[in-house]
């Protein structure tokens, strides 16, 4: 009788960008931006080309890739949120990875729970190094150790300037709050992206200089604010001409779209495409540009303390960004693939296939059970697949899930334009099989049904084409199903009645 396999138990090198597009990687199709070592790890590790987010906003999607669960099962459904509650039954990958021995640290942003007053309430995530830095509004002294970090290097004002304004929301009490926003003058050295990089190097050194008989796998999670809408420096701005940019996405018929949407349901609009969204476009890829320098600089430091052949590297994003697709901008409760169609790169010279783009869907709630496997953990529960089967080569990489889905429950906190309620509340599902695209914003009669293989940018909507009616109820249907076996299953089963 054959014995199971033992767990790997390799390093974890776990890089996070924020609002990061699939679309934004050369060896992946984009010839347009320069990531050298973005396609480094794709030469040497496993694409998966049709990775999706749990939900296009921040909270809702890191609290489900690190449980390996949709954000309706964990309550994890708000951005703003007072404390991530799933975590007592369901707890975090790295907790339960630190439980079995591993060292965890982390850099940048966690943001399963609110960040508005600081540094957000922490569950037991598992976390020994907790090097917190999420956005450059929260100021300084309320737990963003990167700003504190810039005033302690004198260099503060250097980086960001300070703005007052009014606002009923300021997280530190009464009126007046004061906005920082980042200088374009910004030296790269200071940046958010590079303070992340360094926190990830140094752990990564500490690690290796221990005596061996102290070592102990470990994981590394390098969560970087851009290319959120902050800024990148100048220098990398300008190394993309906007005009030399593709333009976004965009039909005259998609304003009639939103137009049907607009007073329903929440999300940015910037109307009819024209210069702001190509320069806005440049910065976008100039911060990319400095986040690949970065991930370079840190596959430089596995490669030099020797630990890069026991080490795997993922790279993803936790949602994306409209770049003003189809009239929209930022993020909000749409489902257009620039907004939850994300990278996702697994990176482990000779244990797992190299040069691979896995062509299967896939959601970045299989990075939790993935890990599980490697580790030798096994998850409390979880609604995502592993991914190493397609990784090591013992799997058809073109299958894996038959649909993918992503979740938009009340997510944003935000003030309804005037003349309509007090604020918006918008609920609404996606559902994605192999071909069809489904989009349902509840309690409207409107919604999207694309076809992908003949409309990939998501043009034509087919929701009411009478010749689509029956393709739409069965996908209805399909998608109702999906939503119910998500419901969360409430406290552990313990007997019949």
């Amino acid at each position: 009788m054959n014995e199971p396999a033992k767990p790997l138990r390799p390093n974890i090198l776990w890089i996070c960008t924020d609002h990061q597009r699939w679309d934004t990687i050369r060896a992946l199709g984009n010839e347009h931006i320069n990531t050298p070592n973005l396609d480094r790890l794709c030469s040497e590790g496993v694409a998966f080309t049709k990775a999706y987010s749990q939900c296009p906003i921040c909270t809702p999607s890191r609290s489900s890739f690190l449980t390996g669960l949709y954000p309706s099962t964990i309550h994890g459904n708000v951005n703003g949120n007072e404390y991530f509650e799933g975590a007592d039954r369901f707890p975090l990958i790295t907790k339960l990875l630190a439980d079995s021995g591993y060292d965890c640290g982390l850099s940048g942003k966690l943001h399963i729970a609110s960040a508005w007053k600081g540094q957000e309430k922490r569950v037991d995530d598992g976390y020994r190094v907790f090097d917190y830095s999420h956005s450059h509004a929260q100021g300084r002294g309320v737990g963003n150790q990167y700003l504190d970090w810039l005033e302690e290097q004198g260099v503060f004002d250097e980086v960001f300037e300070g703005h007052e304004i009014e606002t009923g929301g300021n997280p530190l009490g009464g009126k007046a709050h004061r906005r920082y926003s980042m200088r374009r003058s910004c030296p790269a050295r200071y940046h958010q992206t590079t303070w992340c990089a360094d926190r990830a190097i140094d752990f990564m050194r500490g690690a290796a200089s221990r005596h061996p008989s102290e070592r102990r796998p470990w994981l590394f999670s390098v969560n970087i604010f851009d290319p959120h809408s902050a800024y990148a420096p100048l220098e990398y701005e300008n190394r993309y001409d906007p005009s030399q940019l593709p333009p976004p996405l965009f039909r005259e018929t998609d304003l009639a779209v939103q137009e049907r949407l607009r007073s329903h349901v929440y999300q940015n609009y910037s109307g009819e495409p024209g210069e702001r969204q190509q320069r806005f476009k440049a910065t976008f890829y100039g911060m990319i540009e400095l986040i690949d320098e970065n991930i370079g600089r840190m596959l430089d430091a596995l490669e030099e303390t020797g630990q890069r052949e026991n080490t795997l590297v993922i790279a993803t994003s936790d949602h994306g960004d409209s770049l003003g697709d189809h009239g929209l901008s930022a993020k909000g409760c749409r489902f257009y693939e620039g907004l939850v169609h994300v990278p996702l790169i697994l990176s482990w010279p000779g244990q797992l296939q190299q040069g691979l783009q896995a062509d299967c869907l896939a959601e970045l709630n299989d990075i939790a059970p993935t890990l599980g496997e490697l580790a030798g953990v096994e998850l409390p529960m979880t609604q995502g697949l592993s991914l190493l089967p397609i990784a090591t080569g013992a799997a058809d990489p073109n299958r894996l899930h038959d649909y993918v889905r992503s979740e938009f429950y009340d997510t944003l906190d935000m003030d309804f334009p005037k003349g309509g309620p007090d604020r918006w509340q918008s609920y609404a599902t996606m559902y994605r099989d192999e071909r069809y695209k489904l989009v349902v914003y509840h309690g409207n009669e409107y919604g999207e049904l694309y076809d992908l293989d003949e409309d990939p940018d998501e043009f034509d909507n087919l929701w009411e084409q009478s010749d689509h009616a029956a393709i739409k109820s069965d996908l209805l249907k399909r998608s109702f199903d999906a939503t119910v076996q998500a419901t969360d299953p409430g406290p552990r089963r313990i007997g019949r009645y």
